[in-house]
């Protein structure tokens, strides 16, 4: 196993080109809304041993945000993938990157915003850690 840094596994890049870690760092720069408070839910799962990474390259792609460990993508919308041709893109993308293993949900900018009950919800529905009994106790806040 060949490691980047102190502990990032190369394989959970699945080939990304050297530039594409460049544009993912610009771009964790300059977070819209719904990206900085998604961001801030997440960030709570390292402690279950989840951790989530912004603007991650995998492939040719740049996923909004990804949990290795659960082989888990979720991408944040703005209005353009709405439109019929990033619908389609956006189809192909989540296609290509489902063959390797990965399951992507998608939220739009105004669920994250607005409905954010919602969209947790259904991100806990892809984290195991939340079924355990110890965790199901009344002090837990998660949903």
């Amino acid at each position: 196993m060949v490691y980047l840094g102190k502990s990032i596994e190369r394989n959970m890049y699945f080939g990304a080109k050297a530039e594409l870690f460049q544009r993912a760092s610009e771009m964790r720069k300059n977070p819209t809304k719904a990206e900085k408070l998604l961001w801030e839910f997440l960030r709570k799962f390292r402690s279950d041993g989840f951790v989530f990474r912004q603007q991650h390259p995998i492939k040719i792609f740049i996923a909004d945000f990804y949990c290795h460990k659960l082989k888990l993508i979720i991408e944040v919308d703005g209005e353009i993938h709405s439109l019929d041709e990033a619908q389609s893109s956006d189809d192909g993308r989540t296609g290509e990157l489902e063959k390797i293993g990965m399951h992507v949900i998608r939220f739009t900018n105004d669920e994250v915003i607005n409905n954010q009950e919602l969209v947790q919800k259904k991100i806990f529905q892809h984290i195991p850690i939340r079924t355990s009994p110890s965790l199901l106790g009344e002090g837990d806040q998660r949903g």
